[in-house]
């Protein structure tokens, strides 16, 4: 089953928007460069899988799967948002938040950075992506390719208000993010799994798609 849209908020400008885990530079790193701080194994097949989410959380959700925007417009980037794409420290990129909602219930917070160069030509569809998945579109084009994973581990309350009331601020939560190449044009992707992510087991979402 496909992913449903579902009726938005009125866009602000992204940096307006709400903007968790902002001092962020330290906390991103190379997943292979873990140490001790490992993901918990019923996440890691999420963090680690290199398929889209997309598809995945569709499945997940036996296809009660939603796309809430929460912010975009033109913003600077982080530092280590600019680091990862290579931007001068000035420039400007499309921002753009939203809430990926399984079952109803917020599952994924995600932010995407997309360089306005990347904007030009066949690719100046993305400034109007609306509540669509992202995910859809960089997995049916068939130049896309993708880097290394970089891993974050934050508390709940740093998403402050992100995800509405969130039980446990001390929670630890997981996340991710890589950078994109369509046509050799980069944009960032990154992913935090909220605590309310609570996917069908693998074996029933087999028995779903058969």
């Amino acid at each position: 089953m496909s992913s449903r849209p579902i009726s938005t908020p009125p866009l602000a400008r992204a940096n307006h928007a709400i903007n968790p885990v902002t001092n962020d530079a330290h906390r991103w790193r190379e997943s292979r460069r873990l140490a001790q701080d490992s993901p918990p194994r019923d996440l890691s097949d999420w963090l680690f899988n290199q398929d889209s989410l997309t598809k995945r959380l569709v499945a997940a959700s036996a296809g009660e799967f939603q796309v809430q925007v929460l912010a975009q417009g033109f913003a600077r980037p982080r530092p280590s948002e600019q680091r990862a794409l290579n931007l001068p420290e000035r420039q400007v990129a499309l921002i753009r938040t939203v809430l990926l909602l399984g079952y109803g219930q917020p599952w994924v917070f995600a932010r995407s950075i997309i360089p306005l160069t990347t904007l030009r030509g066949p690719y100046r569809f993305l400034r109007h992506l609306g509540s669509q998945p992202l995910g859809e579109l960089l997995f049916s084009d068939p130049t896309m390719r993708r880097g290394d994973f970089e891993l974050l581990r934050c508390n709940a309350a740093e998403l402050g208000g992100t995800a509405g009331a969130l039980p446990d601020p001390d929670e630890i939560l997981w996340g991710r993010r890589s950078v994109f190449y369509l046509n050799h044009k980069p944009l960032l992707v990154g992913e935090i799994f909220l605590p309310g992510f609570t996917p069908l087991p693998l074996s029933y979402q087999s028995l779903t798609r058969s």
